[in-house]
């Protein structure tokens, strides 16, 4: 069997994936449940300006999740997105105050996150190491870099065309960032079930040793999927330096675990070859309406952690379709 047929015959597979399943059905509802939840407990939440707060978040969020869902779509795993997001975002303003760009900080935020996934994927293929390991490892890396770079305090920059790309309004009372995340998450979806690589995803996930029998270059794609990655959380720490008017320690902490929780969440499998980019964005407003409501409750930050976790196993428990999954690894 050569790879145009594995092609053609994922081809039908993934355009089935694309379609609302009772899989992707409970997520939904659990969205609209949170929705009529948080506000019934509490009369700030449907506010303009908390949906202005929620959409700013969920944008980051969003933009962080898209091509970690491929990397974990192939079977693998990049536990440092949050760290790459970090490490972007110090990067960036440094390169606006030491250069004086503005705008422009935008493509080399995306190409130096792009040359830090692919850095993750080529130790990954070619050196044959687990993803966990291997990004675990470059978590600790990238985290210790920004920090060097940013001497533990919150570097501001002076560049009011790169701040307006996030807080912006080119569409009344919708964030810029909203925007570059929704279109993001659109080009994602066409390239996750409209193009070779994004079927070569599902393949390999579904069966790396098939994959390799068919003649895909696996490896290679497993470098791309990884640059995707990279190139995602360049954007994301860009344009959170644009939202919040600094880089600073803290930047990206929370996105190991909630972009995790948001692709899972969503309905992409951790074991590889079910689920697609579609679903992350329903996973990302989950985990988003969960902690804007929560804080707005007033929850403290404890009882959030673990109200997050049970909501998760839940979510993941109820609306991911474990038929099309043989085997949990």
């Amino acid at each position: 069997m050569n790879e145009g047929v594995v092609a053609r015959a994922l081809h039908g597979g993934a355009t089935r994936r694309l379609n609302f399943t009772a899989g992707m059905w409970l997520p939904v509802m659990v969205v609209v449940a949170l929705v009529v939840f948080f506000a019934l407990a509490s009369d700030a939440f449907l506010t303009l300006r908390n949906l202005r707060a929620i959409s700013g978040q969920a944008s980051v969020l969003l933009l962080a999740c898209l091509g970690a869902t491929f990397v974990i779509l192939m079977g693998s795993i990049d536990l440092s997105v949050g760290a790459m997001v970090l490490l972007v975002g110090a990067v960036t303003v440094k390169v606006i105050n030491g250069l004086g760009l503005d705008v422009a900080a935008v493509p080399v935020a995306v190409v130096f996150g792009t040359l830090l996934g692919a850095a993750n994927g080529a130790v990954f293929a070619f050196g044959r190491i687990p993803s966990f390991v291997v990004t675990l490892g470059s978590l600790s890396i990238f985290t210790g870099a920004a920090w060097e770079i940013l001497h533990g305090r919150a570097l501001r920059y002076s560049a009011p065309g790169f701040e307006d790309l996030a807080i912006g309004q080119l569409v009344p009372s919708v964030p810029n960032i909203a925007l570059f995340a929704i279109g993001a998450w659109a080009v994602m979806v066409f390239l996750c079930f409209n193009t070779r690589f994004g079927r070569y995803m599902f393949i390999i996930g579904g069966g790396e040793a098939v994959a390799r029998t068919a003649g895909i270059p696996v490896r290679r794609y497993k470098i791309y999927a990884f640059a995707l990655c990279g190139m995602a959380a360049g954007l994301a720490g860009a344009l959170s330096v644009a939202r919040l008017g600094a880089a600073g320690p803290t930047l990206g902490q929370d996105l190991l675990l909630n972009t995790l929780a948001a692709i899972v969440v969503g309905g992409t499998s951790l074991s590889g070859g079910v689920g697609g980019v579609h679903r992350t964005l329903i996973g990302v407003l989950i985990i988003s309406l969960l902690d804007n409501g929560l804080n707005l409750m007033g929850v403290d930050e404890y009882t959030q952690m673990v109200v997050k976790g049970t909501v998760v196993i839940l979510a993941v428990l109820i609306g991911q379709d474990r038929s099309k999954t043989l085997v949990m690894k």
